[in-house]
């Protein structure tokens, strides 16, 4: 995988910086993106400095921010052979009818919209001329309902079908599958876990809740030549607890 080449969204910390270090761990060079330019450029010093990560600040929902990511990194790499996209928000908590409609459609344009343009440019610009994958991060609560979360539930089950039609639609040169994972311990999910850790971590059968490596170790598998025939899955990253209602 020495030669390959991978654009991660939401790549400062926690799990987008985790699918980072494993791709470049792999052998892979990278460009992550993120808000924030100063922890961003942190993060590519962890990952080796220019010859292994390039850094390109910018917002989610920006479609400028989104064509400069991938011109950056083709100019920078000479190529791109993977993009997953990591970054989300979930500014809003409670019923999804008592949300602020604003506040609602900016999850979306960050978590799905961002997500479609982000595909768009990496499609125009290098992979629909020489193929390559794609791995959105979605959330187990796009497969579920999910209590207080229902803005972001929906945002990430639109995800998984945009998965599911892109893979159709951009076959065969490209492939393209999701990741849902459960909670996962960062701070993006603090709120869901902070405080009641030990009396969750007893509702997963493995015993424990997700960490970004988890996650990071999937999008590996998803983006290596041994899922050469996988393409409009989601890989549920759960512990187990998924099934927990069937018992």
């Amino acid at each position: 995988m020495a030669d390959r080449v991978a654009l991660v969204t939401g790549a400062s910390r926690g799990i987008g910086l985790a699918i980072a270090q494993r791709l470049v761990h792999d052998g892979w060079r990278v460009c992550i993106t993120a808000r924030n330019a100063e922890p961003l450029a942190a993060a590519a010093e962890q990952l080796g400095g220019p010859e292994r990560a390039i850094t390109v600040p910018g917002k989610g929902d920006d479609e400028a921010h989104h064509a400069d990511a991938v011109a950056r990194t083709v100019t920078t790499f000479g190529r791109l052979d993977l993009l997953v996209n990591n970054t989300g928000i979930n500014p809003v908590y409670g019923p999804l009818l008592g949300q602020d409609p604003a506040a609602v459609r900016k999850v979306f344009d960050v978590n799905f919209f961002g997500t479609l343009n982000m595909i768009r440019q990496a499609h125009g610009q290098w992979l629909g001329a020489h193929g390559g994958a794609i791995v959105n991060v979605s959330s187990i609560s796009g497969l579920q309902p999910a209590e207080g979360l229902g803005a972001y539930a929906v945002s990430k089950a639109a995800l998984i079908h945009l998965t599911r039609q892109l893979a159709i639609e951009l076959a065969p040169g490209i492939r393209v599958n999701a990741v849902a994972p459960a909670v996962v311990e960062t701070a993006f999910a603090r709120r869901l876990f902070a405080g009641q850790e030990e009396e969750l971590r007893k509702r997963y059968p493995l015993g424990r809740l997700g960490t970004p490596d988890d996650v990071a170790g999937a999008v590996a598998y998803l983006a290596s030549p041994e899922a050469a025939w996988v393409t409009g899955q989601t890989i549920v990253l759960d512990g187990g607890i998924s099934q927990t209602a069937h018992l």
